[in-house]
């Protein structure tokens, strides 16, 4: 499974990535705005915001993207790696 990450802390990038990797997922992850956000998403299976650091042009950018590939959309508030693990242990356990 693919996922995209939207916001969140810089500090965080490795252990939001290591969070991931325990869930057998691949994952990109923007805390910062790139200048070709759209096009660098891709196509994930899920694509999370973290609502509380991540600018409103980046989010408007993330959904613009979204709507074109049907992927699964969750915003969490918190950006912690505790929020990630909940989002993830969800997603995991409503698939089975």
């Amino acid at each position: 499974m693919s996922i995209v990450i939207i916001g969140g802390h810089d500090r965080m990038v490795c252990e939001y990535k290591r969070i991931c990797k325990n869930y057998n997922c691949k994952a990109k992850i923007f805390t910062q705005m790139p200048n070709n956000l759209g096009k660098q998403i891709g196509k994930p299976d899920l694509l999370v915001l973290f609502t509380n650091t991540v600018s409103h042009k980046m989010i408007q950018c993330a959904l613009a993207n979204l709507d074109s590939n049907k992927a699964e959309l969750i915003r969490c508030h918190q950006s912690s790696g505790t929020a990630l693990k909940k989002i993830l242990d969800c997603k995991f356990s409503n698939s089975k």
